[in-house]
């Protein structure tokens, strides 16, 4: 995705540079310190996405969005409050105060689906791998060897039984896509493999070496999955 910054603060832009550098699916195409300089760009050059701050000499950000026909998605990057409205009459995609947090901006950008992150091939009853994207490569994983999957924030953490990856991916998706049979959201953010369960409490489930803490919402369900299981 085609990008540039449109920010009078030299810091600000280079904060926005450092982020955007960070994330593979984002290409920036130029940066620009007013918004007169952006619009003479956009006439000649087509983009994708514009971060856009809106107190700026010459022209004000939400006056340029104003301007602009068939406009870019927006994401606003400001230090006031105060125009939130307005820019989401604008239908920008978010609207971020600074300073401005790379989680934040991060999330940000995950509101725009064409940039996701790719998603995991759907898993069957017939597949017996997954693919988890690790930097700019796509990690095989054997579905039988992963013990859990963990939630943290944008990102989830897929341990197996020697090592552990990080993939930015919702785990909403992969509780939709791996196998119902073989895998149980325990909590919300852990979804463990029943074939790997060691023992089990009210409280949490142990898998190897580790322990899962089974949620209070998910109590209920995760108990009668595991009861059936149980032989006297």
């Amino acid at each position: 995705m085609k990008c540039i910054i449109v920010d009078d603060e030299p810091l600000a832009i280079e904060i926005l540079e450092s982020y955007v550098a960070r994330i593979d699916e984002l290409e920036l195409k130029g940066t620009f310190r007013n918004a007169i300089a952006a619009f003479s760009f956009l006439q000649q050059n087509q983009v994708d996405l514009i971060f856009l701050d809106i107190e700026m000499p010459k022209l004000s950000g939400i006056d340029f969005l104003k301007t602009l026909k068939n406009s870019p998605k927006v994401i606003i990057t400001t230090a006031y409050r105060d125009y939130a409205i307005e820019g989401f009459e604008l239908e920008v995609v978010d609207y971020l105060l600074k300073p401005i947090s790379f989680e934040r901006f991060l999330k940000s950008v995950g509101k725009l689906q064409r940039i996701d992150m790719p998603a995991a091939p759907q898993a069957s009853t017939q597949d017996n791998f997954i693919y988890f994207k690790v930097d700019k490569k796509m990690v095989k994983t054997k579905i039988a060897d992963i013990l859990y999957i963990e939630s943290i924030k944008d990102y989830v953490k897929v341990r197996t039984a020697d090592k552990e990856i990080i993939t930015q991916q919702k785990i909403s998706y992969l509780d939709e896509s791996l196998p119902r049979q073989q895998f149980l959201r325990v909590h919300r953010s852990f979804i463990v493999n029943l074939d790997r369960i060691d023992a089990y409490t009210a409280t949490d489930v142990e898998i190897s070496k580790f322990k899962v803490p089974i949620g209070r919402n998910y109590k209920a369900d995760v108990m009668k999955v595991l009861s059936k299981q149980v032989f006297t």
